[in-house]
């Protein structure tokens, strides 16, 4: 069963932990909501979720709750009052999410389905790496924005990740960020070396959505449990998250 994808529902992907996908997708939700669209923020990264916990929130109602048929999925959302948008919280160390079975997948689905009607954006925190519950969320997207970085294993597993979806039906609309890039010449050298793999080997090239600068107000932001936005609207990473915003609301 496949289902129906989304056109206002936006997966962030890595095939790696520790690139910044959490972040991204926190920003980019903020950022939306700051453009006055109405935003939802899913944390996706079941087992391993901190979405919560990136913006300083307790919330007593959460995906994994839900999951359990404690309360609806619906009822699980909370407002982030500080950036004007709407968070669905996952539950760190939840090992047995991370072995939904596929029936539970699907309700989920049919769930996040009816939710994002009520919004212009659903922003997908997927979890790092390529596992069937990973890819299962990835293809209610109609867009997934793959984060990568200069290192190596950033790099071959954003590929594996990519090479994976690729063979979803219909395949989604997929895009590459690179983040925690020193400049923007070498952030489009990493993005070419990700790019020829995938010409290479899957005759495809994935186009470059953005690229984030390398910027300490980032982990300023994460450590003070904070939305870069309210900590440093002006910084750098700020900035081109911005751009990279303003392009996908013209997509």
């Amino acid at each position: 069963m496949t289902e129906p994808r989304k056109n206002n529902i936006i997966a962030i992907a890595s095939g790696k932990g520790g690139v910044g996908k959490t972040w991204l997708a926190v920003t980019l939700t903020h950022l939306f909501a700051r453009s006055g669209r109405h935003a939802l923020l899913f944390d996706g990264d079941i087992g391993l979720a901190n979405v919560d916990v990136q913006l300083g929130l307790t919330p007593q109602r959460d995906l994994s709750g839900a999951m359990s048929g404690r309360h609806s999925l619906k009822e699980a959302i909370t407002q982030y009052e500080e950036g004007g948008f709407d968070i669905i919280a996952g539950r760190s160390g939840s090992a047995s999410l991370a072995m939904l079975p596929v029936e539970k997948l699907h309700a989920l689905a049919a769930d996040l389905g009816e939710i994002q009607k009520n919004y212009d954006f659903v922003i997908i925190d997927l979890g790092a790496g390529i596992e069937q519950n990973v890819q299962y969320l990835a293809s209610l997207a109609a867009r997934c924005i793959v984060v990568v970085t200069d290192e190596p294993t950033s790099l071959t597993d954003a590929y594996a990740f990519i090479k994976i979806a690729m063979g979803s039906k219909p395949v989604p609309e997929i895009g590459v960020v690179v983040n925690q890039a020193a400049t923007q010449k070498e952030g489009e050298m990493t993005y070419s070396a990700l790019n020829k793999a995938c010409t290479n080997f899957l005759n495809i090239s994935p186009p470059l959505l953005g690229i984030i600068r390398r910027d300490n107000k980032v982990k300023d932001s994460i450590r003070s449990q904070k939305s870069l936005l309210i900590k440093a609207p002006q910084s750098t990473a700020a900035t081109d998250a911005a751009v990279l915003s303003i392009k996908l609301m013209q997509r």
